[in-house]
C-alpha cells in the first residue's frame, strides 16, 4: 500500500469536524467502563527512571503522557489537533501540552534551548496517520529531541499502510536504529508478518 499523500488525521477532521470531540469522548467512555487504557503508560513508566523527561509524540488527549506526569515524570506532549490538546490541558494539567506537527517539532525551554528527553513515546498508531512526506522528518524530529542514551518507543498496527520494513528504513534515514521489536505493549514476542509492531529505538 503506498504511503498517504496527505496527513490522514487532517483529512478525517476535514471531512468530519466533530471527529476530534467524539474521539476524546470515546476514551472517556472506555475509562468510565473500567477498560484498561493505561498499558502504554505502564510500560514507559517501567522503562523510565523516576522523574524522567518524557516526550509524548502525537499525544492526543494526553492519555499516556498524563498518566506518566501523575507518576512523577516531566512530560511534554505535542499533537496537531487543537481540540485534543485542549482536552489534555484540562484533564492533565501536570504536563506541558503543545499544538504542532511532528514533522516540524522544535520544542524549546524558557531560555530558548531545545528540549531533550530521556524517553520518547509515540503510541496510538500516530505514525500511520502521517503523510509519506512527513514520516522521515517526524522521526528525525524525535531523534533530535532525544538526550544521549535516550530511547524512543513507537507502536502501530502494520496493516495500516506502513510496513515494518518501511518503518525501519525511515528510522535509519532519520538517525535512529531499532534495538528491540515486540508484538505489543505487553512485550509479546515479535514475528515477521505480525499485525502490530512495537519498536524500541536508539539514536544512531
Amino acid at each position: 500500500m503506498p504511503a498517504p499523500e496527505t496527513n490522514l488525521w487532517r483529512t478525517v477532521v476535514a471531512r468530519n469536524p466533530d471527529h476530534s470531540r467524539s474521539f476524546a469522548q470515546r476514551w472517556r467512555t472506555m475509562a468510565a467502563q473500567g477498560i484498561d487504557i493505561d498499558g502504554e503508560a505502564r510500560l514507559i513508566d517501567a522503562m523510565a527512571e523516576r522523574g524522567s523527561r518524557i516526550l509524548d509524540a502525537g499525544c492526543g488527549t494526553g492519555r499516556t503522557g498524563g498518566r506518566l506526569a501523575a507518576a512523577g515524570h516531566r512530560v511534554v506532549g505535542i499533537d496537531l489537533d487543537e481540540h485534543l490538546i485542549s482536552v489534555a490541558r484540562e484533564e492533565h494539567p501536570g504536563a506541558r501540552w503543545e499544538v504542532g506537527d511532528l514533522a516540524e517539532m522544535d520544542l524549546r525551554d524558557e531560555e530558548g534551548d531545545r528540549l531533550l528527553f530521556d524517553l520518547v513515546v509515540c503510541a496510538g498508531n500516530v505514525v500511520t496517520f502521517l503523510a509519506g512526506s512527513e514520516r522521515v522528518p517526524s522521526l528525525r524530529a524525535m531523534a533530535e529531541h532525544m538526550a544521549p542514551g535516550a530511547r524512543a518507543v513507537i507502536g502501530f498496527q502494520t496493516a495500516r499502510g506502513y510496513s515494518p520494513a518501511e518503518f525501519a528504513a525511515d528510522a535509519e534515514a532519520a538517525g535512529l536504529r531499532i534495538s528491540q521489536r515486540f508484538a505489543g505493549w505487553h512485550l509479546e514476542e515479535w514475528a515477521e508478518g505480525g499485525d502490530y509492531l512495537l519498536a524500541v529505538l536508539l539514536g544512531a
